[in-house]
């Protein structure tokens, strides 16, 4: 999709604090930074690193979308309660997956981040 920002990939929660942080060799992310984030991880589970992201003073504002399969209102509410800036299912969209994607892109752009 010739996004212009750099996208970093982790494999479950535990690594991406670790990418954040710039913890275990890894270089800490810069601002801004945006995740997109899976409730269903391995290891540590997306409201587990929501918790963790929201106590920790070097990440306060990285802004997370949620991506996942989850229609459930409770995963639904612990996210927003968590300060999410958006909740997507998987399941609505369909062949539209590109266009989130897009859509994210388009966000990134036009949004004035914090210094």
């Amino acid at each position: 999709m010739k996004i212009a920002n750099p996208v970093i990939e982790a494999r479950d929660g535990i690594e991406a604090l670790q990418r954040l942080r710039g913890q275990n060799g890894f270089e800490p992310v810069p601002e801004p930074r945006l995740v997109l984030l899976d409730l269903n991880m391995p290891r540590m589970g997306g409201i587990e690193f929501l918790e963790a992201l929201r106590c920790d003073p070097s990440l306060p504002r990285t802004l997370v979308f949620v991506m996942t399969t989850s229609e459930a209102e409770q995963d639904r509410m612990r996210a927003y309660d968590r300060n999410v800036a958006g909740y997507i299912l998987k399941s609505r969209l369909g062949q539209g997956f590109v266009e989130a994607i897009a859509m994210l892109e388009h966000y990134w752009r036009v949004i004035e981040f914090p210094g």
